[in-house]
């Protein structure tokens, strides 16, 4: 395992070498590969999502695929279509851009729903069917999804049942002063994400993604998953709470913290760190939080606060 983990933390090192300042966002996209989990990154233009999700491609051998989401993109571009070939004399299927390891959905809430909603079936089931047959896409197949604020000139709302898809969502931000002077003098004629190196296969990926399941976690730490997740459908503040696909996620994503951290069960902490990425695009605010003015940030850390951890003092293994 440890061999494993020195790996990872290269993709990590190779990764925050292109995307400067944001070792922390780093770390939680390379924890949702692990968890096997769908990334959203909710973000104005040009502060480097592209780039990201292109350096993770190189530093993991996937084979990606960039589909820049418009209003006339059709759901057939992402699922294929089957198209007559007359020396053939018979339909055959054309494979769509879904058929990779790691799919980046570029500004995916400018599209229609009715093309975002061909995403459903592939996210959650790793498969497409067309013409009345199913086919699997390759493993492992990711999703980086990448949205403008809504309310940007074109954009539309993603449709719960998407966003309930992603496993966790992220927000890069601009740099701080220093990364950003550091990021100009990088610049040159290459792609930054160029120049990163393969540091773990996508057949070691896949192993990593099964060995997190044998992560223990004790039933006191299950019983602190649920009751965070359950607490988003108890504020005032929030129209909408968290699903219990939330709490899967938040399993999935305690256990890849767990693993990184060389720990053999998963720790209240673990939850924690992971609880706002796993809930914030999963919640809706009330009209009474608009009134308020109060935001997301404010009600998870409000959870976070009043949901009691289980106590350190009992062994935890």
């Amino acid at each position: 395992m440890n061999g494993y983990i020195d790996k990872v933390r290269r993709v990590i090192d190779e990764v925050s070498g292109v995307i400067i300042g944001k070792d922390e966002i780093v770390r939680e996209v390379m924890l949702s590969f692990i968890a096997n989990g769908h990334i959203l990154l909710e973000d104005i233009p040009g502060v480097g999502k592209t780039t990201l999700a292109l350096a993770f491609s190189r530093a993991l051998g996937l084979e990606c695929r960039r589909v820049q989401f418009t209003p006339d993109v059709m759901p057939s571009d992402l699922t294929g279509f089957s198209v007559y070939m007359r020396n053939l004399e018979k339909f055959e299927y054309q494979p769509g851009s879904v058929f990779c390891n790691l799919l980046l959905a570029d500004e995916i809430n400018r599209t229609s729903p009715k093309t975002q909603s061909a995403l459903l079936e592939v996210m959650e089931e790793r498969k497409v069917s067309v013409d009345g047959e199913t086919r699997p896409v390759p493993s492992p197949f990711l999703v980086i999804a990448t949205q403008n604020p809504f309310g940007s000139a074109g954009t539309e709302l993603l449709p719960e049942s998407q966003m309930d898809r992603f496993m966790t969502s992220m927000s890069l931000g601009y740099p701080d002063f220093e990364s950003e002077v550091a990021m100009a003098m990088t610049v040159n004629e290459y792609n930054r994400a160029d120049t990163v190196k393969e540091a773990l296969s996508k057949d070691e990926l896949i192993k990593i993604q099964h060995d997190v399941h044998d992560i223990y976690i004790k039933e006191s730490v299950y019983r602190y998953i649920v009751a965070l997740v359950a607490a988003t459908r108890q504020s005032p503040y929030l129209e909408k709470g968290a699903s219990p696909r939330a709490t899967v996620a938040l399993v999935k994503m305690s256990k890849s913290a767990a693993w990184l951290d060389v720990s053999e069960y998963v720790t209240p902490d673990h939850v924690k760190d992971q609880f706002p990425y796993v809930v914030f695009h999963r919640i809706v605010l009330s009209a009474e939080a608009g009134i308020d003015g109060v935001q997301k940030e404010q009600i998870i850390s409000e959870i976070l606060d009043s949901v009691e951890k289980p106590p350190l003092g009992e062994k935890l293994k």
